[in-house]
């Protein structure tokens, strides 16, 4: 005995059908029942009659359930049992047809954001880190308007270095420091020898001195300082000694 069931397509608007073949059902269920009644004995068509002598002989009790009546009482219940099951199938499969063009726009939704955030970044990433920096040149404007209209150089010369100071506040509260090698032994991954010099006070291989300090920015190093290392000074070399002056002979006439 097997079971139909028809599904159909989704069509454009997304609607999605579960019918289930009912004639077919009820067919098999009819089928089911004239089983049934087959075994009791109560309809059977074309039977032959029970000759006059067994009428005479009293009453027959019913014939006892059969096994086979238990089969199809099991496969009753197995054909309900599926029937449900389908159904509830079919719910699911709807409910996950219905769920899937969300997730498909929620999708969409979810990389047009990320692209125009991208943009964004791009666009206006260091507006926090230039807005830091105005005040600096500020102090830059204030500086030269002073030498313009002053004649004072040593006031000059502190504003100048307050703005200086400034300016590495910034770049400090930004994650850039910078540092000073010199007297360190020399470190291939933090300077850059220019040259060499001779040296007394330091040791070989040593930051005798600096052309440019280096940055880091965060601990990692983002420009190497531009240095000059020492080295030995030369054993001094050895003075030419004197040739003796030339002896004068006398010559006899």
């Amino acid at each position: 005995m097997s079971t139909i069931v028809s599904v159909s397509q989704p069509d454009e608007k997304g609607s999605f059908s579960t019918n289930i073949a009912d004639d077919i059902i009820s067919e098999a269920l009819k089928s089911v029942e004239k089983a049934k009644a087959s075994v009791r004995g109560e309809a059977v068509p074309d039977a032959p009659e029970a000759p006059a002598a067994a009428a005479a002989e009293g009453p027959v009790d019913a014939p006892a359930p059969a096994p086979a009546d238990d089969e199809v009482a099991t496969l009753t219940a197995h054909l309900e049992m599926s029937m449900a099951k389908g159904r509830e199938l079919m719910g699911k499969v709807k409910d996950e047809h219905e769920k899937m063009p969300r997730a498909v726009a929620d999708l969409e939704n979810y990389k047009k954001r990320a692209i125009k955030e991208k943009e964004e970044v791009q666009k206006f990433g260091s507006e926090k880190l230039l807005r830091d920096f105005l005040p600096v040149v500020d102090n830059f404007d204030r500086a030269l308007e002073h030498a313009r209209t002053s004649g004072d150089p040593e006031s000059l010369k502190k504003g100048i270095e307050m703005t200086r100071k400034l300016f590495e506040d910034t770049l400090s509260k930004h994650g850039v420091n910078s540092f000073s090698s010199k007297g360190e032994l020399f470190d291939p991954n933090r300077h850059e020898a220019m040259s060499a010099a001779e040296s007394d006070e330091l040791p070989p291989n040593h930051v005798h001195s600096e052309y440019l300090r280096g940055f880091t920015l965060n601990d990692r190093l983002i420009r190497p300082a531009l240095v000059v290392v020492s080295k030995a000074k030369s054993p001094p070399e050895a003075a030419p000694s004197e040739a003796p002056p030339p002896v004068e002979t006398e010559t006899k006439s």
